[in-house]
């Protein structure tokens, strides 16, 4: 497996791309047109774009953007062929964009994940979040929720907004330090 920036990448790899967005990520990016959108609004200098390969294909990408003057960088987005998740392709990309956060001089790394399906994932789902807070932050499950798979990496849970996907679908928000 490669690890290359995305400015290299030929047509047919962005459209390889932009597949595996969609088919991730179908709630926000639901159509190939919708996801060829994304990545050339995404595709500029001062976000970072990487994409794992395997002999020429892609098999998963993801991005950082600058926030607060470059002190921090959203992860934004980050999707993995469906045959190659559990096999550290997602783990090596958010490894790789870490360190390019760091080289750029970034302090911290930040995530939204939205839990909005309908049955919910997460332990803060159909929750009244108004409503003792802290303790929900605190006793906080993941799930089969993608959170659980960036506590993991390091991250923890810094927020939330509530009702973010509607009622009981909250917006989770996870940050890293890089120091």
């Amino acid at each position: 497996m490669f690890i290359i920036d995305m400015t290299e990448l030929n047509e047919e790899q962005l459209h390889q791309a932009a597949r595996i967005l969609t088919d991730s990520l179908p709630l926000g990016w639901p159509t190939f047109e919708d996801a060829m959108e994304e990545i050339a609004e995404r595709l500029i200098p001062e976000n970072t774009l990487l994409a794992a390969t395997v002999n020429g294909e892609v098999i998963g990408w993801g991005g950082i953007l600058p926030q607060y003057g470059g002190n921090v960088r959203e992860l934004h987005p980050l999707a993995v062929k469906k045959e190659w998740r559990k096999k550290h392709v997602g783990t090596r990309l958010v490894r790789e964009l870490e360190n390019a956060a760091k080289s750029r001089g970034s302090l911290t790394m930040i995530i939204g994940s939205d839990d909005e399906s309908e049955k919910g994932e997460t332990s803060l789902a159909r929750a009244n979040l108004f409503c003792d807070l802290p303790n929900k932050l605190r006793d906080f499950e993941p799930g089969s929720h993608p959170s659980a798979f960036y506590m993991k990496l390091g991250y923890q849970v810094i927020g939330v907004v509530p009702d973010a996907n509607g009622t009981g679908k909250p917006d989770i928000w996870l940050g890293k330090s890089l120091r």
